[in-house]
């Protein structure tokens, strides 16, 4: 029999872990552990207890995270004692002290496990007993983290360190100003979780939002929505007007204030960009994803997405109002991760916005754009690489519009935008200047020849050409005749500007000549489609739509459909599907030997929801059955009910041969199978 461990109490061992984990400044009120790294519990165990034996006892970890824990998002996971913990998954070692008084339990989490609050549970035979809570961060230091940095200085600084400098004013003047972002005050952290908890996609699916907490592309562009409070409840409101109540902007020194007032009372009024910038990192820094706050002098917005700022003057040279604009400088921040969902290359710095400017996907968010995608102008790379490309690296027109309405180009740059990108050098209160990163040299041949190549691409995506407007059809896995299954239409937008159509999606059965045959199935929507983003069309088809027309082939056509009148743009893809039959199974009884009779013990189960009438089977195979075909009929079946049939025949020539069968019906009809069947001499009999 299993030992069973008789706890009296856990210690989380917080100082230690804190130490090795790099939470010493989060305090020592609870347990705050780096993903993918050890740390230790101490289990204080009863007077009289037996002295533990690791191979004699059985234990199981749970780890649980999330309001709605379930192993299949792995926000609950259940694991044993092994004699050493591993760093790819959930693992847990113990030993013993001398007095064997107490058992060290080391705890490895998951390098990809998603961060948050999780409760500690050890399970002894269905006896359970709470260890206590603890809260999981990305990790840094750890090479198997997503968020993984190689060099300590820059870990220090991108992590741990909790002031800064945020640059403001014109290229020609750049002030460093001071910041406190203070991830590790008191409370910080349980608001930065508030913030992940309070954002729409937790609200309405808490279990996959909490799954998705482990990848940091996904928290960042959370935070990066959740940050400005445009659609939703979320932490800044901004304002870049006249200001007479809330707080001025300018008048913020640091982030601490600004989440305690959201987390008490709601939106916090007011913020402009280096504000939202500032509170980003604090709170992607109190997570644990390295994050710097970047300035960019003369930034554009580009609000049609041409790539090209364009200042419109009347013939008396005053500025006619429009979209596009630059601004003396922005603030966002750059976030450190990798990319797997681009490719290596665009592993590193990640920039995402929170100042609300233009939606994505629908809310004012933006980013993470891989730096390496935006400086190669790499614009259909996720998320919004355009923008961000424009913000750095657009051109300006200057154009006048002439009483006839033409427009005449008089002046222009290409070397106005995007100067002096700024962010703190590590390690000092120093400005280190990151243009590089972003862009190759102004004017040089790399960054022209990039600029072109993205406004080629932009100018054919404007146009509606290739790469354009894409549609595929995706499939149900189990798409069985006599079943109600749902096929899905994917309508990808490649294109730069927003696509406003009528999706429409049909299901017709159709013969195997091409004939088409009656309509089953029909939906429609008229969707917005964001740049880069997609659309789905969900249609479900159903038996009773398509069970009276399809024919013996089980062919069902299907065929998606965009319209977009406007711009007279159609583009339409179409799939073909056949459904799958149920299967007859076939068992041969008795030997199979010439001029020796034996059976072939059919059935089948009856998949369609209604009553089948003139059922039968048949079955033939050369040598098998004279090469004529033997039928045995048995009447109805009912749904979801098994047909049944004994045929008997008696093998005429040696070898190899293929019994076939088939089962038919008023309306499930050349249902198909075999069996090999190797046909020996006949037994010799006795004079």
């Amino acid at each position: 029999m299993s030992q069973v461990l008789d706890i009296e109490c856990c210690d989380l061992d917080i100082k230690n872990n804190s130490r090795n984990h790099h939470t010493e400044l989060c305090g020592e009120e609870r347990l705050i552990v780096r993903r993918g790294q050890p740390f230790n519990v101490i289990l204080h165990l009863k007077a009289g207890s037996h002295e533990f034996q690791a191979s004699e006892t059985s234990v199981t970890f749970i780890v649980e995270t999330g309001p709605l824990p379930r192993k299949e998002s792995d926000t609950k996971v259940c694991f044993g004692l092994h004699g050493s913990t591993v760093d790819t998954e959930w693992s847990a070692s113990a030993t013993s002290d001398p007095s064997g008084n107490t058992v060290c339990v080391t705890i490895s989490s998951s390098p990809n496990a998603p961060i948050g609050v999780y409760s500690l549970t050890v399970d002894q035979e269905g006896q359970k007993t709470n260890l206590g809570q603890f809260t999981l961060l990305f990790n840094a230091w750890c090479p198997m983290d997503a968020v993984y940095m190689q060099s300590e200085m820059k870990r220090q600084e991108y992590v741990l360190a909790q002031h800064g400098q945020v640059y403001r004013g014109t290229y020609k003047r750049i002030k460093g100003t001071p910041w406190n972002f203070g991830q590790f005050e008191p409370g910080i952290l349980d608001i930065c979780l508030k913030i992940l908890d309070d954002n729409p996609k937790f609200v309405s699916d808490a279990n996959q939002d909490c799954s998705a907490r482990r990848n940091p592309i996904y928290v960042t562009r959370v935070l990066s929505a959740m940050i400005n409070s445009n659609d939703d409840s979320g932490v800044l409101v901004g304002n870049w007007g006249e200001i007479s109540d809330g707080v001025h902007p300018g008048m913020w020194i640091g982030s601490g204030d600004i989440l305690h007032q959201w987390a008490e009372s709601g939106p916090v009024h007011y913020g402009q960009c280096w504000v939202f910038a500032a509170v980003a990192c604090t709170v992607s820094r109190a997570l644990g994803i390295p994050c710097r706050v970047v300035t960019n002098f003369g930034s554009a917005h580009d609000t049609d997405a041409n790539l090209v700022i364009e200042n419109f003057y009347d013939e008396d040279g005053d500025r006619i109002s429009e979209g596009d604009s630059i601004w003396n400088f922005h603030v966002w921040v750059d976030s450190w991760m990798t990319r797997p969902d681009l490719g290596q290359k665009y592993d590193g710095w990640q920039t995402s916005d929170p100042t609300p400017q233009e939606t994505s996907e629908g809310i004012f968010c933006c980013g993470p754009a891989s730096l390496t995608a935006t400086r190669e102008g790499e614009l259909t790379m996720k998320y919004d690489v355009p923008f961000i490309f424009a913000e750095v690296n657009a051109d300006v027109v200057d154009l006048v519009r002439l009483s006839d309405g033409q427009f005449v180009k008089f002046s222009g740059s290409t070397k106005s935008v995007g100067r002096f990108i700024s962010t703190k050098a590590v390690g000092s209160d120093k400005r280190h200047d990151i243009t590089h990163q972003y862009k190759y040299t102004e004017g040089s041949k790399e960054e022209r020849q990039v600029y072109e190549k993205a406004q080629h691409h932009n100018k054919l995506q404007q146009r509606g050409e290739e790469p354009g407007l894409h549609l595929k059809i995706k499939l149900a896995d189990n798409m069985i005749v006599g079943s109600d299954f749902e096929v899905c239409a994917v309508l990808t937008n490649n294109c730069m500007e927003a696509k406003t159509c009528t999706f429409l999606f049909f299901a017709k059965t159709v013969g195997y000549n091409g004939r088409p045959g009656e309509s089953c199935g029909f939906s429609s929507d008229k969707v917005d489609v964001p740049p880069g983003e997609e659309k789905r069309l969900y249609l479900r088809v159903e038996y009773d739509s398509y069970g009276s027309v399809i024919t013996s082939d089980r062919l069902i056509q299907l065929s998606v459909i965009t319209i977009d009148k406007q711009t007279i743009d159609y583009h339409k893809a179409e799939k073909t599907i056949v459904l799958d039959e149920p299967e007859i199974e076939i068992k041969l009884e008795g030997e199979a030997r010439v001029n020796q009779s034996m059976t072939a013990e059919l059935s089948l189960m009856n998949p369609l929801p209604e009553l089948l009438h003139d059922c039968s089977f048949t079955i033939e195979g050369v040598g098998l059955t004279d090469s004529k075909p033997i039928t045995v009929t048995m009447g109805d079946v009912g749904p979801k009910q098994e047909a049944k049939a004994s045929v008997g025949f008696s093998p005429s020539i040696t070898g190899s041969s293929v019994l076939l069968v088939n089962f038919d019906s008023d309306k499930l009809k050349n249902i198909r199978s075999f069996s090999n069947v190797t046909v020996e001499e006949g037994a010799c009999t006795e004079i």
